[in-house]
């Protein structure tokens, strides 16, 4: 074994200690769970049918020696054994059916503890994932969700091991090394107990040391894995980008790069357990070369029997087995620690938005919605909103608009709670968002993203997400009010058609249609409309704006818009510049003033007008350029 471990290196190995041990607690309440007395006794009779199957795998070697005495003419069996017992066959028999009932109860042992081993694996699984939707809008935006599933992935392969092997193998195999001791002391000498207990410590030893070395090479293989991963996912995800820009090589090359920091690691992974392999059988074979050389001298001597001789080797292959399964459990175990440390450490992180102790639920009457001095950073040093003050009556349609930067989307996370305030309050019918359960706020609020994302499943699906509990019939109504019922009916599956990847087999006006229908079918008292036609054209914008004008009836909507025309309905028009309210009043007003309002809207304009005219000369050149029916195709160059 080369390369030892440097200060830096067993200073990390000394804090994996006690990461170690943190992991453990948190995992003893899967391995023993308090509300499942059923998989307690499971545990229990598993734990019973070991301790048998060691207790008959230590018996197992004695048949084996009083066979050998037979046949070598030096005795049988025991005094107490019956004649036709003590016979060869019969000892050859034992021997063997002893070694059946040894893996019986080992496989029984296998049958009772795999509900165990899955019953843990599958709640650390839910709760971690339960977790990662409480986690804050701030966590998920800086984490990559690829590598997010690779810990989960690697973690819950890891937690069987360790749940497994800690129940099971680590005590009852103590106790088999105690019955062998006791069996070679009372058959043989203290002096081999001595040999073989000297060989067990240095097996150990060796298997410790090894094994923490081996760590900081599958911690480092594991990284490596995670990144390349999460590269993979994102580059996939971004497929269409990806394509636009012509950087398949790119992507490829960052990907190898990472592999090959994996492979590397990798590398060094087997080539550390070769070491580790080689160190072992090396301190075994030595200490069973000494207990078998001293029972030699003492056959030699007359003091033991072939038998005996035969019967020391036995208990030491024997042996051998769970010596090196305690290698393998410790390895396993360590190894499945650290597989599972990442999910355990995203178990531990705090939701930045908790709900106060015994909050109430949020009770919406009306649906007004009050911003007094709102201030809002997601850096100290990053100010976002500065003193934003607004009411949106109950029933009533607010517009906020601004350039780009200016805060307008952050008034629609902020009122989801996605994040609090850093000053001021929101009030939803007199109700600080703060002091209400937060679960409750969002029930109440429907939202039409700038940027739509589908799950990958149906059509159906996507519209009932809404509201799950919704029938077809009530679906397909919400697919009508958002003008895109006659498309899913025109295709071969309907509202089974499945939508891909994000959306992706949809086009973005068809992905915008869909989440309008889902936000319908919610039918929330409050409605926020982000930017919600900005993926269609100009024809079916103005089809969707008639439809998104009666679904915000009677209901408090804000609209976030870029496109003004969106918004000139509005009872009242917010005007947003560096987080700061600028202007306020309706359409007519606004632009009376002539402030920044009217420079956007004069300035959209004339982008429209400009995008008018380029399309009607396009149409111009084609008919232009298109021969008539008389004349010949080919005399046109």
């Amino acid at each position: 074994m080369s390369d030892s471990p440097t200060p830096a290196a067993q200073a990390s190995v000394s804090a994996a200690r006690g990461r170690t041990f943190a992991t453990l607690r948190h995992l003893w309440p899967y391995m023993w769970p308090a509300d499942r007395p059923d998989l307690k006794r499971r545990v229990l009779w598993a734990v019973l049918a070991l301790l048998a199957a060691k207790i008959v795998t230590v018996l197992v070697p004695y048949s084996y020696k009083w066979a050998t005495d037979a046949l070598s003419g030096e005795g049988g069996g025991p005094a107490y054994l019956p004649a036709m017992l003590a016979a060869p066959v019969m000892l050859v028999v034992a021997y063997n059916l002893g070694r059946i009932i040894s893996v019986a109860f080992n496989q029984l042992r296998d049958a009772l503890f795999a509900r165990v081993g899955q019953h843990a694996v599958r709640q650390l699984a839910w709760k971690t994932f339960r977790h990662l939707h409480q986690l804050s809008l701030r966590f998920h935006l800086a984490r990559r969700t690829g590598g997010l599933s690779r810990v989960i992935e690697r973690g819950t392969t890891g937690i069987e091991t360790i749940v497994r092997f800690t129940i099971l193998n680590s005590v009852p195999t103590v106790i088999e090394f105690a019955l062998t001791a006791a069996v070679i002391w009372y058959n043989f000498s203290f002096i081999y107990v001595v040999v073989i207990a000297a060989t067990l410590v240095a097996y150990i030893w060796f298997t410790v040391k090894a094994s923490e070395w081996r760590i900081l090479i599958r911690r480092e293989m594991n990284d490596s894995d995670t990144d390349a991963h999460s590269k993979a996912i994102d580059s996939l995800l971004n497929f269409e980008t990806v394509k636009y820009f012509g950087n398949e090589a790119m992507e490829t090359d960052r990907f190898d790069s990472s592999m090959a920091r994996y492979e590397a690691a990798a590398t060094k992974t087997w080539t550390s357990l070769a070491w580790l392999n080689f160190g072992q059988t090396a301190i075994f074979s030595v200490g069973m070369a000494a207990s078998m050389i001293m029972s030699a001298r003492a056959v030699s001597a007359g003091t033991q029997t072939i038998g005996d001789f035969v019967m020391i080797n036995a208990l030491l292959m024997q042996l051998a087995v769970p010596l090196n399964f305690i290698g393998f459990v410790y390895r396993e175990i360590k190894q499945g620690l650290v597989d599972i440390e990442a999910m355990f450490a995203l178990l531990d992180v705090d939701p930045e938005i908790r709900d106060k102790p015994g909050a109430p639920a949020l009770q919406v009457g009306e649906g007004r919605i009050v911003f007094d001095h709102v201030s809002f950073a997601y850096d100290p040093d990053r100010p976002i909103l500065d003193d934003v003050s607004f009411e949106v009556p109950a029933g009533s349609t607010l517009a906020i608009v601004g350039p780009s930067g200016a805060g307008k989307s952050t008034i629609s996370r902020l009122l989801f709670r996605f994040y609090d305030v850093t000053g001021g309050r929101i009030l939803i019918d007199g109700q600080d968002l703060r002091e209400v359960q937060q679960e409750t706020v969002r029930k109440v609020i429907g939202m039409v993203p700038q940027d739509t994302v589908l799950f990958n499943d149906t059509i159906g699906y996507n519209i009932r997400y809404g509201r799950w509990d919704a029938s077809r019939e009530d679906a397909r109504e919400a697919a009508q009010m958002a003008q895109i019922a006659d498309f899913i009916e025109s295709l071969p599956q309907g509202y089974d058609t499945e939508v891909g990847e994000r959306g992706l087999k949809l086009s973005g006006g068809e992905k915008q249609r869909v989440a309008i229908a889902r936000t319908i079918l919610k039918a929330p008292p409050i409605l926020i409309l982000d930017e919600a036609t900005s993926a269609l054209d100009t024809a079916t914008e103005q089809e969707i704006q008639t439809a998104l004008d009666r679904v915000a009836r009677n209901r408090t909507a804000l609209l976030i818009a870029h496109r003004l025309s969106t918004v000139v309905n509005a009872e009242q028009i917010l005007v947003l510049e560096r987080g700061r309210v600028a202007e306020r009043g309706t359409h007519a007003e606004l632009l009376e003033r002539g402030g920044l309002y009217s420079e956007m809207w004069r300035r959209q304009r004339e982008a429209d007008e400009a995008a008018e005219r380029l399309r009607r000369s396009q149409i111009e050149e084609e008919d232009t350029y298109l021969p008539s029916p008389d004349e010949d195709p080919e005399a046109i160059d």
